[in-house]
């Protein structure tokens, strides 16, 4: 007698996923890229400001973790590790395209300042795209983890590097700097 298939199907963990590419198994990274794709092509495509450099970023975040995928120490962490690669690499082509100033991502930000109406929304977030495209890139890169990807400090520091106080600092001048702007072009 042979057991009758489960209707729930467990997803296999990041680390059973990691164990068996390094076993050879192909589809199994593409399981992988597949569970984050969407996630991290829209922090990149946010961080970066169009697609083909998000893409692009993506891409090489991809290939870069899969070439060092033994030096993973923690499997269990591989989305957290594959994210310290991604923004390294946003930043690395950030700076290697001269793109430390004025950027233009299609943050929905205008609904959360509460505009009903669709023209008024289409202001709102051109604003908002001008206030983010002025942050310095370790504000803007702050305050995208923090409000748009939902990170803890915590885990913002172990992506960047950075320490919490340090972050907690660049999310709040980021806010008052983002208040600042937006509050400027009221006056307007």
């Amino acid at each position: 007698m042979t057991a009758a298939p489960s209707l729930l199907q467990v997803s296999p963990s990041d680390a059973e996923l990691v164990q068996r590419v390094r076993q050879g198994d192909l589809d199994a990274y593409g399981l992988l890229m597949t569970r984050y794709r969407l996630r991290f092509g829209r922090y990149a495509f946010h961080l970066l400001g169009n697609e083909s450099d998000a893409e692009e970023a993506l891409q090489d975040a991809f290939t870069l973790a899969y070439r060092a995928l033994d030096r993973c120490r923690q499997p269990e962490r591989f989305a957290a590790w594959l994210f310290r690669i991604l923004v390294n690499r946003c930043r690395t082509l950030a700076t290697r395209r001269g793109r430390d100033e004025a950027r233009r991502a299609p943050l929905e930000l205008a609904d959360a300042v509460g505009v009903a109406h669709p023209a008024e929304r289409a202001i709102h977030r051109e604003e908002i795209h001008r206030g983010l495209a002025r942050l310095v890139p370790e504000q803007r890169e702050a305050f995208l983890l923090k409000y748009v990807e939902e990170l803890s400090y915590e885990e913002m520091a172990e992506l960047t590097g950075a320490g919490q106080s340090a972050l907690k600092m660049r999310v709040k001048r980021a806010c008052e700097r983002l208040r600042e702007i937006l509050d400027g072009y009221d006056a307007i």
